[in-house]
């Protein structure tokens, strides 16, 4: 190979040519370089930006305006999307995946990488580089002092299989009679749908609101063309199976003694309302989920979520989802709650409101936010106060949080509500600021029902995560079909959030219900139901095979 300085020619005019050149095209270089330092530095200006307007607006998600909030937050989280894969598509260095843990001090900011995390279940396949036997400068004889094991995350494509089912004939060489077993049954008779493609169609569609038109264009680049029509009634069907299944949870969750509520909108096509409502043909009904959840306070009822459609927000459909519940209500200030706090005649209350803290704080952080007031500031700091003592009890029996409680949130709560009205002798009776008192103040029994009883929670944000999948969902199918298409959207989230709050795989749980149903006996139901269920050997050996 020649050297570098053997290609230099002799020439000095040639020489000052070449070093003119190369100094434009270094000027070239440096010029795209700045031009590229400069945009990754507003793209990361832009993005702690996004991050920074996101954490702010997810505070929001279920308070005043939550729809306004809810669009805006998924305009941003796209935006931020497409900007991160920008910075990383020009981005040289080597990837680094974060560590499986973030670090304490780190833990409140918005995390940018995080290590994947797989579970110990997930198939692993080990693949073995064997240096061999011999040593490959002498030749000596190789032992065995260790190995150095890295991890790679790869996934298999879905398959479809077609499973036939050969039902042998057989006759009697004696009696000359034909033997066969009898055909199994399927979740649908007469449907070619078996059990794990059914629970994927159905988890697809309500768990990840994949409507039935994609879903067709992802079986056919399987090589299975099942129409959108008949996805639609295996769907259907489906669900009838599952109905006996989805009462016994409904009723088991309405008849417990502590319920947390709430609801939200949710669109719906409507052929009556072509020249009016919110668009063409659309109206706004109401989603509403009762959950019961006693994990905080280590009860010993299973967790789940009940999913209740409604045309419109009338109390009238509050009053009939819950007209056999007693007990504790855990709910937002909606006026449609408040006959069932009434007291009965010669029976007392049959409901007690529990009221949601975080939904009152959200009223002086709002204030805060637009204005900057000391007076807001020191609310949500009182009120911080309360949750830190919440922190250290979550998981503790109801008798230790009732204990705690007494101690240390009570003095705490009756100086706030003190603190409360004194503030309102401040401050102008129309602000925000002083409906955001009067709220609190005008419910200050049901804000205070938490310290007498240590079931009750602090807020109402079970409900709230519950009703976070319709959210999510709006995104893909934008509106239900009709009002049946919402009903069914309700159970289907009844079933599978249920199984969900059981630490179950959703997908997993299906499948093997809708094998075993039709031949289980009906005095037995209760062994499917989330939290008894367990699956059967042989399914989850096939499934392992």
């Amino acid at each position: 190979m020649s050297k570098p300085d053997e290609n230099l020619p002799d020439d000095p005019a040639e020489l000052r040519a070449m070093i003119a050149a190369l100094q434009v095209e270094n000027a070239r270089i440096e010029a795209e370089n700045a031009k590229m330092s400069a945009t990754l530095r507003v793209h990361d200006q832009l993005v702690q930006a996004l991050r920074l307007r996101i954490a702010k607006l997810q505070k929001l998600a279920f308070g005043k305006s939550s729809e306004k909030v809810e669009r805006e937050i998924e305009q941003l989280e796209l935006a931020l999307e497409d900007l991160l894969v920008a910075v990383a598509e020009n981005d040289d260095a080597p990837i680094d995946e974060g560590q499986d843990e973030p670090s304490p001090e780190a833990a409140d900011a918005p995390a940018l990488r995080r290590r994947p995390r797989v579970s110990d279940t997930t198939p692993r396949e080990r693949r073995e580089l064997d240096p061999g036997t011999c040593c490959p400068d002498c030749g000596g004889d190789l032992r065995v002092v260790g190995e150095d094991v890295s991890e790679l995350l790869d996934m298999i494509a879905a398959q479809m299989k077609v499973i036939q089912i050969a039902r042998i004939k057989k006759s009697c060489r004696r009696c000359e009679r034909i033997v066969q077993e009898p055909a199994p049954s399927r979740p649908i008779p007469g449907s070619m749908a078996g059990p794990n493609l059914l629970a994927h169609v159905l988890v697809s569609k309500f768990d990840d609101h994949l409507p039935l038109y994609r879903q067709h264009e992802i079986f056919a680049r399987m090589g299975a063309d099942i129409p959108e029509s008949t996805l639609v009634g295996w769907c259907g069907r489906a669900m009838k199976a599952l109905s006996p299944l989805i009462e016994r949870i409904e009723a088991d969750i309405m008849g417990s003694d502590l319920l947390h509520a709430d609801d939200t909108p949710i669109r719906v096509l409507d052929r009556s309302k072509k020249d009016k409502g919110l668009g063409k043909g659309v109206k706004q009904g109401r989603i509403w989920a009762y959950v019961r959840d006693q994990r905080p306070w280590a009860g010993a009822a299973p967790p789940g979520a009940v999913y209740r459609f409604a045309p419109n927000w009338k109390e009238e459909h509050i009053l009939s989802h819950l007209a056999n519940a007693r007990g504790i209500l855990q709910a937002d200030g909606y006026k449609g709650y408040a006959k069932l706090y009434e007291p009965e005649p010669n029976s007392g209350r049959r409901l007690r409101e529990a009221a949601c803290w975080a939904h009152l704080r959200r009223d002086f952080h709002d204030f805060w936010t637009s204005t900057k007031s000391e007076i807001a500031r020191e609310a949500l700091d009182r009120i911080g106060k309360l949750y830190d003592i919440e922190r250290d009890i979550n998981g503790q029996p109801a008798g230790v949080r009732h204990a705690a409680r007494q101690q240390l949130s009570q003095p705490k709560v009756t100086a706030f509500f003190a603190w409360s009205e004194q503030q309102l002798l401040r401050i102008p009776g129309k602000s925000d600021l002083a409906k955001a008192f009067r709220y609190g103040l005008s419910r200050q029994e049901a804000f205070s029902l938490f310290l007498t009883d240590g079931r009750v929670a602090i807020d109402n944000n079970p409900a709230e995560r519950a009703l976070r999948p319709i959210g999510i969902g709006r995104k893909n199918w934008l509106f239900a079909g009709a009002d049946t298409g919402a009903e069914t959207l309700a159970r289907a989230m009844t079933i599978i959030e249920t199984a969900k709050l059981n630490g179950l795989d959703p997908q997993a749980y299906l499948a093997d219900i809708l094998d075993r149903i039709h031949d289980h006996k009906i005095n037995r139901l209760d062994e499917l139901l989330p939290w008894n269920w367990a699956p059967l050997a042989s399914t989850t050996d096939s499934q392992a095979a």
